[in-house]
């Protein structure tokens, strides 16, 4: 299964983000990843709907949009017509998940669903057949840079046996810690879309770093 990357804004520089974004485009990235943060549901602040439609004029990559924030669903049709091509919620951060995901695909959205480290797997078999794409948080969310769980290459095996025993075709996505030392592993896990913000953003050269991850992967 081929694996596709996400080059995640979080890490670019913002005074350049047109820029940082058409070099990763250039490169081959398949989606950018957007992290919306809103200091509540995670100790950082980014971006909200204005920013997303910024981004949509800017490139015709789809925009993976992340939220991380409390009481998703205030915003879900915000950030649709912001142009969002994907809207992923926390399953810790919404009381009644099956009607969120429902909403999002209402929206003309692809529906997600994160999973932060200290969360089990179990927690999406009740909605398997509602999303398209599971986001395995391998690090404690709200900042970038920090360092991968390995216990995630696990969660993300379990997740795709979970997945594919159910029928679904759902993406699993890895995002935390993701560079070209890990990403053979998480691939051969059964992650499908690699999330890199500082193992690309933060090299001399996103291009370059976007193909090695690639490459890394194997696939």
């Amino acid at each position: 299964m081929r694996v596709r990357i996400a080059p995640s804004i979080l890490a670019a520089d913002f005074a350049r983000l047109a820029d940082e974004i058409a070099r990763v485009e250039s490169a081959g990235a398949d989606l950018i990843h957007v992290d919306v943060m809103d200091g509540h549901f995670v100790p950082n602040i980014t971006i909200g709907p204005p920013v997303v439609a910024s981004l949509r004029r800017a490139t015709r990559l789809p925009l993976d949009v992340h939220l991380m924030i409390e009481d998703p669903d205030r915003y879900l049709e915000a950030f649709a017509q912001a142009g969002a091509s994907g809207i992923t919620v926390h399953a810790e951060a919404t009381r009644h998940l099956h009607r969120t995901l429902t909403r999002v695909r209402e929206l003309g959205a692809t529906p997600g669903v994160a999973l932060n480290p200290s969360t089990p797997v179990d927690a999406i078999r009740d909605v398997l057949g509602l999303f398209d794409l599971l986001l395995i948080m391998s690090v404690n969310p709200g900042f970038g840079g920090q360092t991968f769980i390995p216990r995630s290459v696990q969660k993300i095996a379990l997740a795709r046996t979970l997945i594919a025993g159910s029928g679904s075709a759902a993406d699993i996505e890895v995002d935390g810690g993701v560079d070209t030392g890990n990403a053979a592993a998480l691939a051969l896990a059964g992650a499908t879309i690699l999330v890199a913000g500082a193992s690309i953003f933060g090299t001399p050269d996103p291009a370059a770093a976007t193909r090695s991850l690639r490459a890394a992967a194997g696939r």
